[in-house]
């Protein structure tokens, strides 16, 4: 593998038809019982082969067997209840239909442990594995028990410690925790989101990383971001917090929106997963303009701690845009590791 800019995906890659609806990131199962659980293997295994055979090197599962990046692991929690639905705003976006914490919340056994185990079976290439965060977990819900988001923050974050930590025992080598809330609820996340994110990643040796983006390519997202302005500058709060955090590595949506790439002065000397490939859009980038997007990149984050990436999630894509997308993401990665092997003495 290479050791310098080393390629991965944030997330979800498209689901095959077969398995879910095309297209969409909360599809029902086409699958049941027995024949759901192998469906799940069989795209998991497809999922790792696309990204080993497009020149990814830091490999995940692609969420093939998760419905949502969020929901699919409260559901194996106790307290909550998702019979009782509650319309709540998401992210101050939009309006969802969510499940209601009725009760103390807790984890009765592992969620996602098997499903790591299968993919590390899969290759012998590092492996990265992404749970929500505390902060975006919450606002995923309606609270009828706690009535307090930090307290309710708290308990998701001793959960995701303790999954965190079978998933390491797995043979994860990478526990990335995706907190997009923390691009919206700036004051909540100085509060408290960070303390939390750092409960949860508490004890691990494997690496951790923290994916803030600004949303999967859906309407509400894409409607959102018009709303921004010329510059996006939500990382402004985060990013002085997280360089003095434990976490690792911090990852971040840049290729096609308006972040300011000198915001990335603001964690130097923490590893960076760059987005690079836009997942708002199925143009496929060439792959001088990820090679552009990277060099830009490096006047701000030493070559050794620049990780190339996708924005965020390709689940909404067209698994052929998904697979060209991860081609470019590589081919500009190789120009620019190129280059700079060139430039040292």
């Amino acid at each position: 593998m290479n050791t310098i800019l080393p390629t991965t995906i944030v997330g979800s890659l498209p689901k095959p038809s077969w398995l879910a609806e095309p297209e969409t990131i909360f599809s029902p199962w086409k699958l049941q019982s027995d024949a759901l659980v192998e469906g799940k293997q069989d795209a998991l295994r497809i999922a790792v082969q696309d990204q080993l055979q497009r020149g990814i090197e830091i490999i995940s599962d692609g969420e093939q067997t998760r419905q949502h990046f969020v929901t699919t692991f409260i559901e194996h929690l106790s307290g909550v209840d998702f019979e009782q639905r509650e319309t709540v705003r998401i992210r101050n976006r939009y309006d969802a239909s969510v499940p209601t914490v009725v009760g103390a919340v807790s984890r009765e056994k592992p969620v996602f442990v098997d499903d790591a185990k299968f993919l590390r079976q899969q290759t012998d290439h590092p492996i990265k594995w992404a749970l929500p965060g505390p902060m975006t977990m919450i606002d995923t819900l309606y609270d009828r028990h706690y009535k307090n988001r930090e307290k309710l923050a708290w308990e998701f974050a001793t959960i995701l410690n303790q999954e965190a930590r079978e998933l390491e025992a797995a043979g994860i080598d990478i526990i990335q925790f995706d907190e997009p809330a923390f691009n919206v609820f700036h004051d909540e996340m100085k509060d408290w989101g960070i303390a939390t994110l750092e409960r949860a990643a508490e004890g691990l040796h494997a690496e951790t990383a923290v994916h803030i983006c600004y949303g999967y390519g859906i309407k509400a997202n894409n409607d959102w971001k018009k709303t921004l302005g010329s510059e996006w500058r939500q990382y402004e709060d985060s990013f002085p917090l997280l360089q003095r955090s434990t976490i690792d590595i911090i990852s971040l949506e840049c290729h096609h929106s308006h972040v300011p790439m000198d915001l990335l002065e603001l964690i130097r000397g923490k590893k960076v997963m760059l987005g690079a490939i836009d997942v708002a859009s199925d143009t496929i980038e060439t792959p001088e303009e990820v090679a552009a997007t990277l060099r830009n990149a490096l006047e701000f984050v030493d070559a050794d701690k620049l990780i190339p990436s996708t924005n965020c999630g390709m689940a909404p894509m067209p698994r052929s845009v998904a697979r060209e997308k991860l081609s470019a993401l590589t081919a500009g990665a190789d120009i620019v590791r190129v280059e700079i092997t060139a430039a040292r003495p």
